[in-house]
């Protein structure tokens, strides 16, 4: 599978409460995805302009998050509004941290990796399931579930795949975390399967991807093409 621009899962939309952030990765960048006490999400690097720390650390109030450090403060979009060593400086416009674009949809959050990326994601009717997190290379779990080889899934779009599970229709995400480390978001779209059966399910699938042999499949360094 070659990863390129496209939109891509970072969490499950239900583990985000508003006034709460966390920190995640996409191909080892290290991003914060936070929420807002509006309901928004929104999903940044993870790093303070000032001294580098990481937002992810601090803490949202209202529709600002401060950095754990000096407790300087930016708006939704980025712009850096207060800086309590200094409170009555108009701070600059040049303080911001970059800001990504993204959207939630079918029960998760999603960011668009590449400014050229298109259509963001169906939002469709889900329950969201849980998160898995794999210490294998996101191709080689992909190249796994395309070939069969951990079930029957079919590839709905590069890093999105569909499986069923006793009547109940599954829908899951890839997140390619890092070089050999994957995420896979799932969430339930059809039948009423209980979540814990699911959640079983998901601990075996988890067991398998990391276990299976790779014989057979194209080397994981010529498949990857990531765009960024």
């Amino acid at each position: 599978m070659r990863f390129a621009a496209g939109w891509y899962a970072l969490a499950l939309g239900d583990g985000l409460e508003p006034g709460t952030s966390a920190g995640t990765q996409l191909f080892d960048k290290e991003l914060v995805v936070w929420r807002d006490a509006s309901g928004a999400s929104h999903v940044w690097e993870d790093r303070c302009p000032h001294r580098g720390m990481r937002l992810s650390f601090g803490f949202v109030r209202g529709n600002h998050i401060a950095c754990l450090y000096h407790g300087w403060q930016y708006d939704e979009a980025g712009q850096c509004r207060h800086i309590p060593a200094h409170p009555t400086l108009e701070v600059p416009e040049t303080i911001k941290v970059p800001a990504y674009a993204s959207v939630e949809a079918a029960g998760m959050i999603w960011v668009r990796w590449d400014g050229e990326a298109g259509q963001p994601p169906e939002d469709i009717a889900v329950v969201p399931v849980r998160s898995l997190y794999l210490d294998r290379a996101p191709e080689t779990v992909a190249q796994l579930l395309e070939a069969g080889l951990a079930g029957a899934f079919e590839s709905l779009s590069p890093g999105t795949f569909a499986t069923t599970l006793e009547g109940a229709d599954l829908f899951l995400a890839l997140q390619p975390y890092g070089a050999e480390r994957t995420a896979l978001h799932i969430a339930r779209t059809g039948g009423d399967l209980p979540l814990k059966d699911i959640a079983v399910w998901a601990e075996e699938l988890r067991a398998s991807l990391e276990a299976l042999p790779t014989s057979g499949l194209a080397p994981a360094t010529q498949q990857a093409g990531v765009a960024a």
